[in-house]
């Protein structure tokens, strides 16, 4: 029947006539009552853009893409570029809406059409309430480009979930960290996927049956969840590389309120805590009771937020750095005001402690008195043992990757995991770890990629002390550590890992 691709314009010009031709419209509601959890809400989803093989390698020609392009080598398709709404709730079981990116490949190679595997994606950290990683042209969108150039550019169908709270979403807040909600926001988010794909790929790009999942930082620990939750209901997973996420959420948790206070504590602790209050109720009777007043009034609300975290500094709605007061709350805890060990992030636990700070001094001595307790009384410490990931072990190949030099999220995290993982699942090899700053054997799959990490690395190190730096570097790799150096080398490898799987 020849070609069943009739070439690059052939497949925009459809693609354009079918989102003409409804792709915004909103499906009717149902007269029984909401739509179901992961019911799509447009019908097909609506094209954002389509993003020729070409251009997106232009993009990725660029000075600052160049190691993108290195790492995810020649685009060899075609995308579409969807953004969908679905059906889902919130952390309460509340009806709610969210929105999603998919992202289908097209294209005249074998690779790019046909049936394809699927990659689950969950995004890190944001406090931007109109995220919407379907937006590929927000030169913000970090993510979205990795996605497109890594996995979609590549032959996979893209699924990146914004979260409820996001986007258009109608929920009022974010349940961050959430591991019931969060999961159950991810799978549903599939689901729609999954109904919009027939049309948003035209016939020709289908869904092959093959499920990947994967996520960042704060996408890390949704991916694990929801790769539990699946595992839990039965259902069918490839393989999943969950990265660089706070798993062990309690532990992560108590060794903040020990004094080690990670690069993003006042964010990061300001959506976690109003998260589990919306969730719970139970957290505190008053937002002052936890922060201090001058943050305290209108905090529920805060976070997503339509400012740049740089007006919320500016504004003094938050501290930059300052989660804790540099006073101890009693004499006993003068050692961990901050804590010095270990060493290399003694300076990053240090910025966490002065004067304007987040959490009052009274809150921080209940959580100390709490953690040397032998049993969770208090109602933050019991919300982050509900949410710790360390209560299951995967049956699907499974690969987590981090650095251990990441001052945002402890690599400690990783080995926790691996460690809880490894007594219940002894000789295990279903189950891989990848520190990129571990030196690679000469049989390391991942040693290529090692190398390369290392070398960019000190690359920032070497600019920042070309521009006048006098610590080594070190600043300039620690503010870039977390999200531009290890999130590319990770999904490099986390796509080497689903690509050998049989």
């Amino acid at each position: 029947m020849g070609d069943p691709w009739c070439g690059y314009g052939c497949l925009v010009g459809l693609m354009l006539t079918l989102s003409a031709c409804g792709g915004g419209s909103v499906m009717p509601a149902l007269a029984a009552g909401p739509p179901a959890r992961g019911t799509l809400l447009q019908d097909p989803p609506h094209l954002v853009q389509t993003l020729t093989a070409v251009e997106l390698l232009q993009q990725l020609n660029a000075p600052v893409n160049l190691q993108l392009l290195a790492l995810g080598g020649t685009p060899l398709c075609d995308i579409g570029v969807f953004h969908l709404e679905y059906s889902t709730v919130g952390a309460r079981s509340e009806t709610t809406t969210a929105s999603a990116a998919l992202l289908v490949p097209a294209g005249i190679d074998a690779r790019c059409h046909g049936p394809r595997p699927i990659v689950l994606y969950a995004h890190g950290t944001s406090t931007n309430r109109a995220y919407n990683i379907a937006d590929l042209r927000d030169v913000q969108n970090a993510e979205g480009l990795l996605l497109a150039a890594l996995f979609a550019s590549q032959g996979y169908i893209v699924v990146a979930p914004n979260y409820a709270g996001y986007d258009t979403s109608t929920l009022s807040y974010h349940a961050y960290l959430n591991a019931d909600q969060q999961s159950k926001d991810m799978i549903d988010a599939l689901s729609a996927a999954r109904q919009g794909l027939p049309a948003a790929g035209l016939l020709l790009t289908t869904d092959g049956g093959r499920l990947f999942i994967t996520g960042y930082s704060q996408g890390g620990y949704v991916a694990m969840a929801t790769q539990r939750a699946l595992q839990l209901a039965g259902t069918s997973i490839t393989a999943a590389a969950p990265m660089s996420g706070p798993y062990a959420l309690a532990a992560f948790f108590d060794a903040v309120m020990n004094g080690q206070v990670d690069g993003g504590a006042p964010v990061f602790t300001t959506l976690l805590v109003t998260g589990y209050q919306q969730a719970y109720g139970n957290i505190y009777a008053a937002p002052g009771d936890l922060f201090e007043a001058q943050y305290a009034s209108g905090i529920d609300a805060l976070l997503p937020t339509l400012s740049s975290r740089g007006d919320l500094y500016a504004q003094g709605l938050l501290p930059q750095y300052a989660l804790l007061n540099a006073t101890p709350p009693e004499p006993l805890y003068a050692a961990i005001t901050p804590a010095t060990q270990p060493a290399q992030f003694a300076t990053v636990f240090a910025l966490g402690f002065g004067s304007g700070n987040l959490i009052r001094n009274s809150y921080r001595l209940s959580y100390l008195q709490d953690y040397a307790a032998a049993v969770a009384q208090l109602p933050l410490r019991q919300a982050l043992a509900q949410n710790d990931l360390r209560n299951w072990v995967p049956t699907a190949p499974t690969l987590l990757c981090g650095g251990d030099g990441d001052p945002i999220v402890f690599w400690f995290n990783t080995q926790l995991m691996q460690d809880y993982w490894g007594a219940r699942q002894p000789g295990a090899t279903g189950i891989s770890v990848l520190n990129l700053e571990a030196p690679g054997a000469p049989a390391d799959a991942y040693g290529a990629l090692k190398h390369d990490f290392v070398l960019a690395r000190q690359a920032v190190a070497l600019n920042a002390i070309a521009q006048g730096a006098t610590d080594g570097g070190q600043r300039a790799v620690f503010e870039a550590y977390h999200a531009t150096l290890v999130a590319p080398f990770c999904l490099a490898a986390v796509r080497e890992f689903f690509a050998s799987q049989p």
